[in-house]
């Protein structure tokens, strides 16, 4: 065998070892990040800005759970946002940050954090008469929504001041006595879920003036809203137990259901700008298909198997597509957030194999 027959021979087989290992890497369409504890053994991120900044709580090493600003690159700079058992629900895009707080008395307060963790935090009070709440959302704008409730009774959807001033508004329901808002976009627009006459949770547009002109979606919990109005959640639909849904605003009921993974449960946490939706089928996290064509996305076959991660729910999604919930590593309910791995250049990479393949051969033939 001539030498140069031997060079294009062995480039050959190293160029189908190197495409072999580029398809390999072309399914793993993300790297994950254990984004760590405040020294304890459990944590859960909750939500994700386009700036990547992430929040949820986590345990410190006495076992109190605490909400938390987590470092994104996982070097464990994680920061305390309270000294009291407490939980970070949500930042907006000027990583401003609300969640809840337990008073002296053990009962939640709705609270603006100061993300520095240096504990100049706003407590956000409550509606009038009630002593207890929680702040589930701020949008860009700073609008902060969520819950006040009083003893055993039902919550209240609420708008709350975030200055803390208590000049709260009560958002109302669909004609019964319990509601909460989840989420609110870059327009204004307030979702979540109220009671209506019958005593039924309903996802509801609430009226963010607080003059009850309240929209019922009819059915099930809304939990998302994008800056394009799509609104998705979870609730019985067509017969079928609880599916995540893509709700249809427009009143006519045509929701869509997105499926699951198999089973017969699953909840849709987020919707960003892009359409993506993700959040969890039975003990999964989830990529769903909003076409409800049920061509729904494991995340867990997206990630590498030997990093032993099993992902369970992936509760926020930003505009960047980077993901964060909560999964299990080493026996451990870790938060985790999820980068896209740009995908290989495999075409450019046997053209230029080709090309040198090419000019071998014609420096063999001469």
């Amino acid at each position: 065998m001539k030498g140069g027959q031997l060079i294009t021979q062995s480039i050959f087989v190293v160029l189908i070892l190197l495409f072999f290992n580029v398809s390999v890497q072309a399914t793993i369409g993300y790297e994950v990040i254990n984004l760590g504890t405040l020294g304890g053994n459990y944590s859960v991120a909750l939500s994700i800005n386009n700036n990547n900044q992430v929040v949820g709580y986590a345990y410190d090493s006495s076992g109190l759970s605490r909400a938390t600003l987590f470092d994104s690159t996982g070097n464990g700079q994680n920061i305390a946002l309270a000294t009291n058992e407490s939980s970070a629900t949500s930042i907006n895009n000027n990583g401003q940050i609300v969640g809840a707080v337990k008073d002296g008395s053990g009962k939640n307060k709705a609270t603006f954090f100061d993300a520095t963790g240096n504990g100049q935090n706003i407590d956000l009070g409550t509606l009038s008469g009630h002593d207890k709440s929680v702040a589930l959302a701020i949008g860009d704008n700073g609008v902060i929504v969520g819950s006040s409730q009083s003893g055993g009774q039902g919550s209240i959807a609420t708008l709350f001041n975030n200055t803390g001033n208590g000049s709260n508004i009560s958002l109302g329901s669909l004609g019964g006595d319990t509601g909460h808002a989840r989420s609110i976009n870059g327009s204004g627009q307030i979702v979540g879920a109220a009671y209506d006459q019958s005593f039924q949770y309903c996802a509801t547009i609430f009226d963010s003036t607080g003059n009850g002109n309240n929209i019922n979606l009819n059915i099930g919990h809304a939990e998302s809203i994008n800056n394009n109005g799509q609104v998705v959640g979870y609730g019985d639909y067509m017969g079928v137990s609880s599916h995540a849904l893509l709700f249809d605003t427009s009143g006519n009921g045509e929701h869509i259901d997105l499926g699951t993974l198999g089973g017969d449960h699953s909840i849709a946490f987020s919707i960003n700008n892009n359409g993506q939706i993700v959040g969890s089928a039975g003990s999964y996290a989830v990529m769903f298909d909003p076409t409800g064509q049920d061509n729904n996305i494991d995340l867990n076959t997206l990630i590498d198997p030997a990093l032993g991660w099993t992902l369970n729910r992936a509760r926020s999604i930003n505009d960047n597509g980077w993901i964060v919930g909560r999964g299990t590593i080493g026996g451990q309910d870790r938060a985790f957030l999820l980068t896209p791995v740009p995908e290989p250049a495999t075409l450019s990479l046997l053209a230029l194999g080709g090309l040198v393949m090419i000019r071998l051969r014609r420096r063999t033939s001469t």
